[in-house]
């Protein structure tokens, strides 16, 4: 008796673990993200249609994570992460080529890539060479949408 009740308390802790790593599982990247705004995502876990008109995807490209060039970009990116925050930038990596993400095949890079795209899904920049935060928060001002997400903004702190 006692060994059926440790045998059905056992198949219970087991079951109840189970379901809280289902759950995790479960969260969609959105969800994630929401949760922490500074974390990085790759690109297997990411399509770039589900971002839409809910964060800028910015997608750093490499044949292989020892590329130098992705290092220091990724160096750059995370020392200022918090100027990508206040943009709703999700930060996406891709560094295995073999594994044909539907990011790599929607943007196809060529080695080492910076790409960025605005949450309408257009594609803003493309860049050959590490970017710094300064550029690529200066380029994300200049569109149209953040210019009108920084106006209502201003509206709803007025009323």
């Amino acid at each position: 008796m006692k060994r059926l009740l440790a045998i059905a308390l056992g198949a219970l802790v087991a079951t109840t673990s189970l379901s809280a790593d289902e759950a995790a599982v479960e969260q969609s990247v959105i969800e994630r993200w929401e949760t922490d705004r500074t974390q990085v995502f790759d690109a297997s876990e990411v399509t770039l249609a589900e971002l839409q008109w809910l964060a800028r995807a910015v997608v750093v490209f490499a044949d292989t994570p020892n590329d130098p060039r992705f290092r220091q970009q990724m160096d750059m990116l995370l020392a200022d992460i918090d100027r990508l925050v206040e943009r709703d930038v999700i930060l996406i990596t891709d560094t295995d080529p073999a594994a044909r993400t539907s990011v790599r095949l929607e943007l196809r890079p060529r080695g080492y890539a910076l790409t960025v795209v605005d949450k309408d899904g257009r594609v803003l920049q493309r860049k050959p060479e590490p970017w710094s935060v300064r550029e690529l928060t200066g380029s994300i001002d200049r569109t149209p949408l953040r210019a009108q997400e920084i106006e209502d903004r201003r509206g709803e702190s007025i009323r």
